[in-house]
């Protein structure tokens, strides 16, 4: 198949809003696809480089003299996945010289779509549309195989490529073996907002209401005394967690999967800033000393595998259970079961008060579903929170002249990719939050008109706010009211941002918050 072919699919893909035209162009090109270029396309269109991060970054493409686009489609798609090999395997002394280098040879050969195309699938901001759960119904139409089984086995490898690989060369018995496996992390169930504790209990009836920790999501994964332990985007951070390393090798089993989140708590048991957190967590030198310093508790709210047998598949009571045997108070979240309104609003104002983030309703009869973001969990917060990208910044002025100040911040538009911008907002910032976002939002710099600095679409922040209200201002017709700073999200990429399409529902909705919730605004 020919690059270009895959790049008009993109583009198509992310030009319609109807699920059942993505889905029709997605299995029409995935039918094209010769047995060894299945991988690299289902990679590309799912905005995934197969080979990962290759040492090239936004300055490269920016720096990068190759001459006028072709004019006419030279690469093959193969060919392409061949120059991008060598691009990874170069090291050493010269190897930014020969990267680009290497970069422009190829550029030089592709037309002008193929370079927006390829250069923001290097710099991991290809978002055409097609998410991991339309390419998982692309391929279920493409192979005839039911789309539970391939949407079962895409969230147990973390990885619809390989799944689409196997559903596609070798048919559906080869999805069996996706299954739940020690040491090969699974996509981690996700949950969706409710407004208030009526809603959760209208919703699941009775269910377990949990508090919402505002730590970083931790898998934990034990045989005998080997022990590790990833990320919520299932990377390996083992040497970061020696509290967890030890205490999880001390549980009374020989195997386990755990779900759960580290954070750090300050001595009264309340939990320190989210950032304070992840400035431990991130930590990957001078862990010993750092421990010392800043211990991490370790709370688990779900288990997924105990002994040889896998738990995801049984009713999530079933599994709370099994967990409360298994850890002990220390590290069990705080829960409590309930069908009365009253007793969660109770529940829901004492864990805010000391300085929780909410509280998780969920269903006692579900499975536990790998990488989706369903109804059976459901989050409550204290009050609207929206996950923005910031797309400029503005240079303070008086007290903050030193610092880049007033955020611009946007939603993601899923059918195009773009960012729309809602609002600005300069408040909840700490000083040391200030000097943090100076130093991060100036390495995305791309330009600058006046004192405001526009950067690269990176960068996740968490954003409190009391509504959302019309405006003549703003494209989307829309602006944020009362927003404040509540944290930075350096666990999270722009991908994973809130849509215009959500912060339109928050706005027909009201805006407002639930009967009961604090006004953060």
């Amino acid at each position: 198949m020919r690059l270009h072919e895959l790049v008009e699919t993109s583009l198509a893909v992310g030009s319609t809003r109807s699920r059942l035209k993505k889905r029709a162009l997605l299995g029409d090109l995935l039918r094209a696809l010769t047995p060894d270029e299945v991988a690299v396309g289902v990679g590309y269109l799912s905005g995934v480089l197969p080979q990962g991060r290759i040492g090239i970054g936004w300055a490269a493409f920016r720096d990068l003299d190759a001459g006028p686009a072709s004019l006419e489609p030279q690469l093959g798609l193969l060919e392409t996945h061949r120059r991008f090999d060598e691009l990874a395997s170069i090291s050493g002394a010269g190897s930014k010289r020969r990267r680009e280098d290497a970069l422009g040879a190829l550029w030089a050969r592709a037309t002008e779509a193929e370079r927006r195309f390829l250069a923001r699938l290097v710099l991991g901001e290809l978002r055409q549309g097609a998410q991991v759960g339309v390419m998982v119904e692309a391929v279920a139409d493409a192979t005839g195989i039911d789309g539970a089984l391939v949407r079962r086995a895409a969230m147990l490898a973390g990885d619809v490529a390989a799944v689409a690989t196997a559903a596609i060369l070798e048919g559906p018995e080869a999805l069996a073996r996706f299954e739940l496996t020690l040491f090969s992390p699974i996509l981690p169930m996700l949950a969706s907002p409710a407004d208030g504790v009526d809603a959760a209990l209208e919703r699941l009836g009775t269910a377990a209401f949990e508090l919402k920790l505002d730590g970083a999501r931790v898998q934990v994964h034990k045989a005998g005394d080997l022990v590790r332990v990833y990320s919520r985007k299932l990377h390996e951070v083992t040497d970061r967690v020696p509290e967890i390393v030890e205490a999880v090798r001390a549980m009374p089993a020989d195997e386990l999967i755990l779900d759960g989140e580290a954070i750090a708590l300050q001595p009264d048991g309340r939990p320190h800033a989210f950032q304070t957190t992840m400035r431990r967590f991130g930590r990957t030198s001078n862990v010993a000393a750092m421990r010392k310093k800043l211990p991490l508790s370790h709370i688990y709210f779900d288990l997924l595998h105990l002994d040889g047998a896998a738990l995801i598949d049984r009713p999530a009571m079933e599994r709370l259970e099994a967990l409360d045997a298994l850890v002990g108070d220390a590290h069990r979240v705080t829960r409590i079961v309930t069908d009365d309104a009253d007793a969660a609003a109770r529940f829901f104002d004492e864990v805010v008060g000391v300085g929780h983030e909410g509280l998780m309703a969920k269903s006692l009869d579900d499975p536990y579903e790998a990488g989706r973001r369903g109804f059976s969990w459901l989050k409550l917060k204290p009050a609207h929170t929206l996950d923005l990208v910031v797309i400029a910044v503005e240079q303070g002025s008086g007290r903050r002249s030193e610092w880049l100040s007033n955020l611009h911040l946007a939603a993601r538009e899923p059918r195009d990719g773009s960012f729309v911008m809602l609002g600005k907002t300069f408040k909840g910032m700490t000083d040391e939050m200030l000097v943090w976002q100076t130093e991060k939002l100036g390495a995305l710099a791309i330009g600058r008109e006046g004192h405001v600095v526009h950067v690269r679409p990176e960068l996740v922040v968490e954003i409190a706010l009391s509504n959302v209200q019309a405006s003549p201002i703003y494209p989307a017709g829309m602006a944020l009211r009362f927003a404040r700073v509540k944290r930075y999200r350096p666990d999270k990429a722009a991908a994973d941002a809130a849509t215009i399409d959500e912060v339109r529902a928050l706005f027909e909705a009201g805006g407002s918050p639930a009967a009961g919730d604090l006004d953060l605004g």
